[in-house]
């Protein structure tokens, strides 16, 4: 039993599984943490965008010069730079 004990605390085989093991546990914690700090920011920029898509219209031209050329029109735009 005594041998049995030296050999296994001389043997270092998975000693390369276990470092594998913290490191992809720490690189994880990184990711998660980065999330947890991106999060907000991310679904407030969401809320922005999607705020001013729904105040948008799609204009589509004809080709008929009566016709605007086509594209998205933001909500109190008219081109004219102000609101």
């Amino acid at each position: 039993m005594i041998k049995f004990i030296r050999n296994f605390k001389k043997d270092d085989s998975g000693a390369i599984t276990v470092d594998w093991v913290v490191l992809t546990a720490a690189v994880t914690g990184l990711a998660a943490i980065a999330y947890a700090l991106i999060q907000g920011g991310t679904e407030g920029l969401a809320d922005d965008v999607e705020a001013a898509l729904s105040d948008s219209a799609i204009s589509i031209s004809t080709g008929d010069s009566n016709t605007t050329v086509g594209g998205i029109i933001t909500g109190g735009s008219n081109g004219s730079g102000g609101n």
